[in-house]
């Protein structure tokens, strides 16, 4: 698929209230939506087998760009609300982020938010049984949480974006070494 974006708006200041109710004056909202990227990627293997790798905590940093680490912070099983802990480099810097499962459907569904540095991604990872193997569409959503990091949304969301096809390459390559494994 094409890459999808979804331009933000900005809307006006309301600090100054000109035009504005007072109820919604002392809103902190200073746009109406999120940086969106969305791929979609056929792979070899089923919505069982990929579910099961995305699922396990320790398996993120041997996919997803730029996590170096990746721990589980409420007990096992993966499901609505297990929280965990992640750290990665971004553009040069160490960033260490706490992570909530928001929704968690085995073999279908998987969406997670983090929130560090002043950004916030929702990334969500929606397994389809195809032919032979299973489709994999991935989306994330990025926004900067305040207007100070307004600036640097645009940039974070760039650097991500980029890195994308990397990650999903690196996911069907692991869950593919995973399928190659003898079992024990």
């Amino acid at each position: 698929l094409p890459d999808q974006h979804t331009p933000c708006r900005r809307v006006p200041h309301l600090a100054d209230g000109h035009g504005v109710p007072p109820t919604a004056v002392s809103r902190l909202d200073y746009r109406t939506c999120m940086r969106r990227v969305e791929r979609t990627v056929r792979m070899a293997a089923t919505a069982a087998e990929i579910y099961a790798f995305l699922t396990e905590p320790a398996n993120v940093p041997k996919w997803q760009t730029g996590v170096t680490s990746s721990v589980r912070t409420s007990p096992p099983p993966t499901v609505a609300g297990s929280t965990g802990r992640i750290t990665m480099e971004v553009m040069g810097q160490r960033i260490a982020a706490g992570t909530r499962i928001l929704e968690a459907v085995p073999d279908r569904r998987l969406v997670i938010a983090t929130s560090a540095s002043g950004m916030s991604v929702i990334g969500s990872l929606d397994l389809a049984e195809v032919d032979g193997g299973t489709r994999l569409t991935f989306r994330s959503e990025i926004k900067a949480d305040n207007i100070f990091m307004a600036p640097l949304e645009g940039i974070v969301a760039d650097a991500a974006e980029r890195d994308v096809d990397a990650s999903l390459a690196r996911l069907s390559a692991a869950v593919a070494a995973g399928r190659a494994k003898p079992a024990d």
